[in-house]
């Protein structure tokens, strides 16, 4: 079940003026859309939404909205936040079957990378995806997918079928692609070039007899 409740309103005045008025009232406008249903205008109290954004378990997992006695279970897909301030602006949720299949992203995690070998080898991660697109039950989303870095290696390459999906299926599925490669760093790249250079420009050792 869904962890996170989000006691909404429905408004009536949309678009820039309605949205302005939500937030000078104290609340945060969104609007509820998906399940072959007209969209939805509504309106969150703002401490309430900071508190379930807090949480880390709000945009893209399962949420229990709440309209009166009436519930619907949706995922946040998106919020906006003003680029002053930091506040939420806006939110976009989408209504689903909390048993039935979605598409989303997941945020993938690197652990470990301090202790891994490639670490003391001079190498580099370089992350190719920081989030993949999985297709799984809305009530079974993972918070994130997880790569363990402890024995990675200077070459090695991180493909999709190295992460426990936790039950979920990429949705691309024709090919097993690349989420990470450990590479030479441009640290260890520099620092061999500084020894090479001095290493060159060392006075030959004089060899000549007496």
């Amino acid at each position: 079940m869904a962890e996170i409740i989000l006691n909404v309103d429905v408004r009536e005045g949309v678009g820039t003026g309605g949205a302005r008025a939500v937030r000078r009232a104290g609340g945060v406008p969104g609007i509820l859309y998906g399940g072959d249903k007209a969209p939805v205008a509504l309106s969150v109290n703002e401490k309430d939404f900071r508190k379930s954004l807090y949480t880390g378990k709000l945009l893209g997992h399962l949420v229990t909205l709440k309209y009166g006695d009436e519930t619907q279970p949706v995922i946040a897909k998106d919020i906006q936040f003003d680029p002053v301030s930091d506040r939420p602006v806006h939110f976009d949720l989408m209504r689903v079957d909390e048993k039935g299949t979605i598409k989303i992203e997941v945020p993938v995690h690197f652990k470990n990378a301090e202790d891994a070998p490639f670490n003391r080898q001079g190498g580099s991660l370089e992350v190719v995806r920081h989030a993949v697109e999985v297709s799984v039950r809305a009530d079974r989303i993972p918070e994130e997918l997880v790569v363990d870095l402890s024995k990675s290696q200077m070459g090695d390459t991180i493909r999709i079928s190295d992460i426990d999906l936790q039950g979920a299926e990429p949705t691309i599925g024709d090919r097993d692609f690349v989420i990470a490669t450990i590479k030479v760093s441009s640290a260890a790249l520099s620092a061999a070039a500084d020894e090479a250079a001095e290493s060159d420009a060392a006075p030959a050792e004089d060899k000549s007899e007496d």
